[in-house]
């Protein structure tokens, strides 16, 4: 058993996990990062889930999601608009590349791979360490960024799995839960497989069929309302392969999902299950769409079938099947604050209300202090093979396209109600199952834990526990990281690159009350600088502007001539080009520089010019 002392240790090489260990790092703190794979990065890599959902729109790409996504545009030959679920599909592998370059060019953070927790250490209240498979590490602040929240049961801390009480009063919630919400606690995983396209005329090797008691009529729903061409290019890939990672009468997985919390063996067989399941569904699309589909073999590592693999229950029937499930959702601890359903919905037509705490004691002065640290935006979704439930809206029309409206997530959803040198980043902060819907995607998360190593770090500098760090002092450390700042007050009209962008996070924690329900800062947004040469090449196209409705828009191609005659729809993630958008004529002329997208049948608008003749 070897032995280790560190200021700072992270059980989990998660979305999250990754982000926390290289921001403390960063700090120059001396960090531990654990991981039980052998690639970084959880969902956006191990998990196969490399079509992010959240945060696209420019004011909210920063922080360290948005540094992965330059950094992406510089990596991913081909570039990063393929799909139609996500602006940015990538090569998992590349994406995992990413995170190990970052994670071993800093001196100061060790990266232990292929290990397990087994047990927490902990004095009274405080956590100290843990033991892994053949490791024992103690640490000032334990970090736990497991897919699964595993530190919680093993430290015996308060913590929450599935359906929560009505006591939360959230809108969406039920009063009392069905059958099928009993078999059903949480939202339910999938095990990705890739696809690939090998060409018109080819024959892909046959996947093998699934036993005779398989029932594949579950999947004959699955892209009624789509078709299969539509369905493929939803999570399309370069290199024309396709994730699948399809909800409706698909490769989501719930059956016997409550195993992911008992014991090794039982997660073990129901990841089994969940792997045949999604070859079953790939064996089923290969018989709808034709043999020229077949499972991709070159995008994970080769799969281990070795007795040690299955002994660390990391056993993987096919290379095509991601390392491991993507999970929506996890244990949660009970933290000082819980993040209900409508703390996420917009309170004015645009955006969630700030997250405060009081401070101060007595008559004499008391404070509001925003306590917000992290941004999301993602609608609310959720995961259940009986299909979906009704939720309450959070969505608006913005730059061409539905995309969900702003929250922020406290400081305090990370920490534990009663215990210390602990908190938790991941999907196991302290939410309702409820708003869990639009707080686990990995834009957030990987903020999330950005903000949870930088607590971390700054614990560490200031001697304190987690509970007493002042929450100003994280919020202007995120603000001011020399590397990836990031925001915490949610400004549609403020992108990184706005030269007043600092001064107005700044000015909204100094003075919340001033916050817009509209969420704009009220300066003036700047012209799009184009010197610098786009990642992805983009074209002009000339054409007649249509005004669909209020927000959509599409564009009848005059030239270039190989595409006139069509009509594609407009898109943007860019605050002065939505601006823009909205103040043009119907059926005026325009001329625009743009990346066309055929799967989702939009042009991105990268700038724009009115009346070119």
């Amino acid at each position: 058993m070897r032995s280790f002392t560190t200021d700072i240790l992270i059980i989990g090489g998660t979305t999250s996990g990754t982000a926390a260990a290289i921001q403390a790092a960063r700090r120059g703190i001396q960090v531990i990062l654990v991981s039980e794979f052998e690639w970084l990065g959880g969902m956006l890599t191990s998990a196969g889930v490399a079509a992010p959902d959240g945060n696209e729109l420019q004011a909210w790409q920063t922080g360290i999601w948005g540094e992965f996504l330059e950094e992406l545009k510089i990596c991913q030959p081909g570039g990063l608009d393929n799909a139609w679920v996500s602006f940015f599909t990538y090569e998992p592998r590349i994406g995992a590349e990413i995170f190990e370059r970052w994670v071993t060019e800093l001196p100061n953070l060790k990266w232990i791979q292929n290990q397990t927790p087994r047990s927490v250490q902990r004095s009274g209240n405080q956590i100290t360490g843990v033991t892994t498979d053949d490791c024992k590490i103690t640490a000032k602040i334990t970090i736990d960024a497991t897919e699964l929240g595993d530190l919680l049961p093993l430290g015996d801390i308060p913590h929450r799995w599935g359906w929560d009480s009505h006591d939360f009063n959230e809108p969406s919630a039920p009063t009392e839960l069905q059958d099928w919400m009993k078999r059903y606690p949480i939202q339910v995983p999938t095990w990705v497989v890739v696809l690939k396209d090998y060409g018109e005329g080819q024959t892909a090797p046959a996947i093998e069929a699934p036993n005779d008691d398989f029932d594949l009529t579950q999947f004959e729903q699955a892209w009624e309302n789509y078709g299969g061409e539509k369905f493929l290019n939803y999570g399309r890939l370069p290199g024309d392969r396709f994730m699948i990672n399809w909800p409706i009468h698909g490769n989501d997985y719930g059956e016997g999902v409550d195993r992911l919390i008992q014991s090794q063996d039982a997660r073990f067989a129901y990841g089994l299950e969940a792997q045949r399941h999604s070859l079953a569904f790939a064996y089923w699309i290969q018989q709808k769409l034709g043999m020229r589909y077949g499972l991709a073999t070159d995008v994970f590592p080769p799969a281990p079938n070795d007795l040690r693999s299955i002994e660390n229950h990391h056993h993987r029937l096919h290379p095509a099947l991601a390392l491991h499930p993507y999970h929506r959702e996890s244990r949660r601890i009970i933290g000082l604050t819980t993040v209900r359903e409508q703390d996420l919905l917009p309170q004015g037509q645009r955006n969630a209300s700030l997250p405060f705490t009081i401070s101060g004691m007595g008559c004499d002065r008391v404070e509001q202090v925003c306590t917000a640290i992290a941004i999301g935006n993602y609608a609310n979704d959720h995961h259940y093979p009986s299909g979906d439930i009704p939720l309450a809206p959070k969505s608006i029309k913005w730059g061409g396209r539905w995309t969900g409206t702003p929250f922020t997530i406290p400081y305090t959803a990370l920490i534990p109600e009663q215990i210390d040198g602990f908190l938790a980043c991941e999907k196991n902060i302290s939410v309702t199952h409820m708003a869990n819907g639009a707080t686990r995607l990995q834009p957030l998360v990987l903020n999330l834990g950005q903000a949870t190593g930088m607590a971390a770090a700054l614990c560490v500098e200031q001697a304190c526990q987690p509970r007493n760090l002042p929450v100003r002092s994280l919020q202007t450390a995120l603000i001011n990281d020399p590397i990836a700042p990031a925001a915490v007050i949610p400004l549609y009209n403020q992108p990184l690159t706005h030269p007043k962008w600092k001064f107005w996070q700044q000015y909204y924690l100094d003075n919340p009350e001033a916050y817009s329900r509209q969420g704009d800062a009220p300066s003036n947004i700047p012209d799009l600088d184009l010197s610098s040469p786009q990642a992805t090449p983009t074209q002009f196209v000339t054409g007649k502007f249509i005004k669909l409705d209020e927000n959509s828009y599409q564009l009848e191609i005059n030239s270039p001539v190989e595409l006139g005659g069509r009509s594609y729809h407009l898109v943007t993630t860019h605050p002065e080009i939505d601006r823009a958008l909205r103040t043009y004529s119907d059926k005026s002329w325009l001329s625009l520089q743009g990346r066309l997208n055929l799967s989702g049948g939009w042009i991105f608008v990268e700038s724009i010019d009115i009346d070119p003749k």
